[in-house]
């Protein structure tokens, strides 16, 4: 009967691999597999991102100028997945690490890493402050509104619309060079009177001077045939389409500042002289004591301005 075999106390499972062949080390094997694909020392370097003075300690076999023995088997693991051989045949002719420190190779063989602490975010305030201060602007806003007088919106609108047509009216008279001359338009009748008597007014405005209503037969039969009578006021305004038109008398007292609706026709009464605004004037008849006032040469970028008196 045999006796057992006793092993030395210390022994392993690196006392039972068997020796390696004469003339074969770890960076002899790496180094072949290397020459057997055709590359050079510093481009395996270079696409391991390693520098290639470790790569010739190591093909060398002078393990002992590299770090330690952990960082040789890793260093050679890597050379071994870079040329896609076996690494087994290349770690079991290495030295054994010792300890169980893992250590990074280099920047190359893994990413660097930053070791970033948590910070926690400041809260931001900014949403719950707008939700407390809404209701109170909305609750400021309707109180606003509330306390508005009645009309003042219909004012405004009619402002707005005044201030738009002599913005657009004022645009071409900047770059049109100076103004011409003011035409002074009279009914037959008043042909002669002397110019004088016409109000001063702006250049762009034009007086027209209407002969007093006479009286007897034929002055009825005009007004009959004009349709309008001084009892219902001098000046009438028709709109075939929308206009608007402002109207002030002689103590710049708006008579009429709006929009006339297509087919709308108004009537207005007012201490003479009086001057007249036309924000649509290719589609707007003036009549002034029955007479229709042709408003063409007063006409400049289809707004009419005026003086009747």
């Amino acid at each position: 009967m045999s006796e057992p075999t006793t092993l030395p106390i210390g022994a392993g499972a690196d006392d039972e691999r068997a020796p390696p062949a004469p003339g074969r080390s770890a960076g002899r094997l790496l180094r072949d597999a290397r020459e057997a694909q055709g590359l050079a020392l510093d481009g395996l370097a270079a696409s391991m991102k390693v520098h290639v003075r470790k790569l010739e300690l190591l093909e060398a076999d002078r393990f002992d100028e590299l770090p330690d023995a952990t960082f040789t088997r890793a260093l050679a693991q890597a050379v071994c997945r870079a040329l896609k051989i076996d690494a087994a045949p290349v770690l079991a002719l290495l030295p054994a690490a010792r300890g169980h420190r893992i250590e990074q190779v280099s920047e190359g063989l893994n990413a660097p890493f930053r070791d970033r602490s948590a910070r926690l975010d400041p809260v931001s305030w900014g949403p719950f402050v707008r939700a407390a201060w809404a209701p109170a602007l909305l609750l400021a806003l309707a109180a606003l509104v509330w306390a508005v007088p009645d009309g003042f919106f219909g004012g405004f609108a009619d402002r707005a619309g005044e201030w738009w047509q002599q913005a657009r009216s004022a645009l071409p008279q900047r770059s049109a060079g100076p103004a011409p001359r003011p035409e002074v338009a009279e009914a037959p009748e008043a042909a002669s009177a002397p110019a004088t008597e016409a109000m001063p007014a702006p250049a762009v405005e034009t007086v027209f001077s209407a002969p007093p209503t006479a009286t007897g037969p034929v002055a009825s039969s005009g007004a009959s045939a004009a349709g309008v009578s001084d009892a219902a006021g001098p000046l009438q305004l028709r709109a075939d389409a929308e206009s608007w038109i402002e109207v002030k008398d002689a103590g710049e007292r708006v008579l009429l500042s709006r929009s006339l609706q297509p087919g709308e026709t108004v009537t207005l009464d007012g201490a003479l002289p009086m001057r007249v605004k036309i924000g649509n004037a290719a589609v707007t008849e003036v009549r002034f004591r029955g007479a229709v006032v042709d408003i063409a040469p007063m006409t400049a970028e289809n707004i009419a301005r005026l003086v009747l008196k």
